[in-house]
C-alpha cells in the first residue's frame, strides 16, 4: 500500500520546510531499517515541499497511522521540529490518491509557479537518493518512473506552464520592478549547481551581461569558463562589486551575514537557497533590500496558481491506467494459479493415457491447445475486473469453483511444457498474461 505525508507552501510554514530540508531526507533509512512494515521510502524536499513517500508490505488495519506516527517521530529527531508542529502541518494521502498526488507534484501543477521546470528533476534525484540509501522499492521504483513519464508527457502535450517557467525566472520577474535596465547590473552568483546554472540562462534573457559567480568550495573558476561568467574569490569583495546579489546553494548555514554586506550601496539581494543563504539579519543593513523564497512565493501571479484543464487530464488519465495496470498485475497469481491447476490436471490425465498407450504427440497438442483456448476467457476477465475493482470476485470465483486459495503469492508453472505454452498463447492469445 502507498502512503504520502506531504507538506508545502500550501500548508506549512515556510521555516518548517527549509528545517526539514536540511536532514530529513537523510533519515528515510532510519525509517525503513526501524520498520516492520515500512518497505520502502522515498523523501522529496525541495524550497516550497517535504514529501514522504511509503510503501507498506503489511496489511495491518492500522497500518497507516502507524506509519504515518513513525514517520512523523523519525523526521522530527532528524530535523528538531517539533512532533506536534510537524503533525498538525503535513497531509495524508492513500492509495490510489498517492499516484495522482505524484504525477501533479512531478508536472508542476502543485508548485508556487504551476509549470515550473526544476520540479521534474527533484522529484527524479529524490528517487536516485533512494537507490543510493538502498531505501525505494518495486512499488515506489514504478511509481517515479511513470511519474517522470507523465510529467514529459504534460510538458510536450500542453501548454501548462509555458517555456521556462521557474522560481527563478519569478524571482527576476519581481526583481525587474527595482532593477530598471539588467544590461547596467552588476550581478554576482553565490553558487555553481544546476539552479545556478538556471539562474544564468534566465538573467541573460533578460538582458543581464556582467555577471559573477562565487563559491565556497572552490568551483568559481570553473563554473566560470564553462558559464562564461567572471569568477571571484572574496566573498564580501564581490557583494561590494555587485549591484544584485542571488543565491542559490544548498549549504546548511547562510554564507550571506551582515559581516560581509557593505551599507550604504543600495543592493538587492535574492536568496534562492534552501535552506537559507542569507541571514535573514542581512535584511536590516541600510541599502539593502531581501527577496526570499517565502517573499517570492507570496508574490506568485494568480494565474500561476491554477493549472490548464488538459494538463490536470493528462495527470488523472495517467494516474488511472498506473492504477489499472497494478490491478491487474495483482492478479496475475490468480491466474498462473489457475493455469496451473488446469495444466498440473492435464499432465496427469496425459500420463495415465500414456500409462494405457492410449496417448499420441498429436492428441496431446490438441489437449493442450485446447486447454489454452479455455483459459484465454478467464485471462480476458481477470484484466477487465481488476480495472474494475473486481478482482476479489475473480479470487472468490476460483475458490468456489476449483478449491483455489493461495491465489496472492506468485505460483511458479513449472509442469507447463514450453510446446504447451506456445499451444496455448498461438490461436487463443495471450493466455498466461493478465
Amino acid at each position: 500500500m502507498l502512503l504520502c505525508l506531504t507538506a508545502s507552501h500550501q500548508n506549512a510554514s515556510f521555516d518548517l520546510l527549509e528545517r526539514l530540508s536540511i536532514s530529513a531526507p537523510s533519515a528515510a533509512a532510519t525509517l525503513v531499517e526501524s520498520s516492520d512494515f515500512v518497505s520502502g521510502a522515498v523523501v522529496l524536499a525541495t524550497c516550497n515541499r517535504f514529501e514522504a513517500y511509503l510503501d507498506l508490505d503489511e496489511p495491518l488495519t492500522a497500518a497507516s497511522a502507524i506509519a504515518v506516527e513513525a514517520t512523523i517521530q523519525t523526521m522530527s529527531e532528524a530535523s528538531g521540529v517539533e512532533p506536534a508542529e510537524l503533525r498538525d502541518s503535513v497531509s495524508v494521502i492513500t492509495g490510489d490518491g498517492v499516484v495522482e498526488h505524484l504525477f501533479a507534484v512531478s508536472s508542476g501543477l502543485e508548485s508556487v509557479v504551476v509549470g515550473e521546470d526544476e520540479i521534474s528533476g527533484q522529484v527524479r534525484r529524490a528517487l536516485e537518493r533512494a537507490r543510493d540509501d538502498g531505501t525505494t522499492s518495486s512499488d515506489l521504483e514504478r511509481l517515479f518512473q511513470k511519474a517522470s513519464h507523465t510529467s514529459r508527457g504534460v510538458k510536450n502535450r500542453t501548454n501548462v506552464g509555458g517555456a521556462g517557467r521557474s522560481l527563478v525566472r519569478l524571482a527576476l520577474e519581481l526583481a525587474s520592478s527595482r532593477v530598471t535596465d539588467w544590461a547596467e547590473a552588476r550581478v554576482l552568483l553565490v553558487g555553481t549547481g544546476q539552479y545556478a546554472a538556471t539562474t544564468v540562462a534566465a538573467l541573460r534573457d533578460r538582458g543581464a551581461v556582467d555577471i559573477g559567480v562565487y563559491s565556497a568550495s572552490g568551483r568559481a573558476a570553473w563554473f566560470g569558463a564553462k558559464h562564461d561568467v567572471t569568477p571571484h574569490d572574496d566573498l564580501a569583495a564581490a557583494i561590494a562589486w555587485s549591484d544584485v546579489l542571488i543565491t542559490c546553494t544548498s549549504t546548511a548555514e547562510p554564507l550571506v551575514t551582515p559581516e560581509v554586506v557593505a551599507a550604504g550601496a543600495r543592493r538587492l539581494v535574492i536568496d534562492l537557497g534552501l535552506p537559507r543563504n542569507v541571514d535573514p539579519l542581512v535584511a536590516r543593513v541600510d541599502g539593502v533590500e531581501l527577496l526570499d523564497l517565502e517573499t517570492i512565493s507570496l508574490h506568485a501571479p494568480l494565474a500561476e496558481l491554477s493549472a490548464a484543464d488538459d494538463a490536470r487530464a493528462m495527470v488523472s488519465d495517467a494516474a488511472a491506467e498506473f492504477q489499472a495496470v497494478a490491478a491487474e498485475q495483482s492478479l496475475s497469481p490468480a491466474v498462473v494459479a489457475l493455469r496451473k491447476h488446469v495444466f498440473d490436471i492435464l499432465d496427469a490425465e496425459i500420463e495415465r493415457a500414456r500409462g494405457r498407450g492410449d496417448s499420441s504427440d498429436r492428441t496431446e497438442q490438441a489437449l493442450r491447445h485446447l486447454a489454452g483456448v479455455l483459459l484465454h476467457t478467464p485471462s480476458v476477465r481477470a484484466r477487465e475486473l481488476a480495472r474494475e475493482g473486481r478482482g476479489e470476485d475473480f479470487r472468490d470465483a476460483l475458490e468456489a469453483l476449483f478449491g483455489l486459495t493461495d491465489t496472492r503469492a506468485a505460483v511458479a508453472p513449472t509442469h507447463i511444457h514450453p510446446t504447451s505454452r506456445g499451444a496455448a498463447t498461438g490461436d487463443a492469445g495471450r493466455a498466461d498474461a493478465v
